[in-house]
This record gives C-alpha cells, sequence and structure tokens, in this order.
C-alpha cells in the first residue's frame, strides 16, 4: 500500500541523515558556527560512507 513496507536500503538511509545534518549546519551557521562546523564535519564524514558502500555495491 503505497510503499508502506519497503525498507530503505543503508545507502538511502545515509543520505537522508546526510541531507539532516547539511540543513542543520545551515541554520546553525547563522547562530552558531562551531555547532555548524561539527554538522559539516558530520556531514563529510558521512559522505565517505555513502561513497564506499556504493563502491561496494
Amino acid at each position: 500500500m503505497f510503499g508502506l513496507f519497503n525498507k530503505k536500503t543503508p545507502i538511502e538511509k545515509l543520505q537522508e541523515q546526510h541531507k539532516k545534518l547539511l540543513e542543520e549546519a545551515f541554520k546553525l551557521s547563522k547562530t552558531n558556527r562551531s555547532e555548524s562546523d561539527k554538522c559539516y564535519a558530520k556531514a563529510a564524514m558521512i559522505e565517505k560512507e555513502i561513497a564506499i558502500l556504493s563502491v561496494n555495491k
């Protein structure tokens, strides 16, 4: 029923986390630069994980 039981792949889950981190980092960049940088660093680590998983596919 409209994709209720479709499971997300690990890559899709990581991409969703990456997107959320980038959005949060952008919001934080206006108020707290150090926290924003931490979010960008986490997003970069997730990018590397996505690249590794996509190569090993």
